[in-house]
């Protein structure tokens, strides 16, 4: 399935979760925030499957000071 990550098309698996795309990228999930189709998303809903067409936004915790 094609779906868009953070600008950018991406082919992936049919059935693959966000929790696997976290994965994907190297991701700590409860350092990541999720935004599917314009929605955020919450943690306990990481095991959303993707669709074709999908827009996903990943956007990682920074601290610092």
């Amino acid at each position: 399935m094609h779906i868009t990550v953070n600008g950018q098309p991406r082919e992936l698996p049919d059935g693959t979760t966000v929790s696997a795309l976290i994965q994907l990228f190297n991701l700590t999930p409860d350092k990541v925030a999720v935004e599917h189709n314009r929605r955020l998303l919450k943690t306990e809903r990481y095991d959303t499957p993707l669709s074709e067409g999908d827009t996903v936004e990943l956007v990682t915790f920074v601290g610092g000071g």
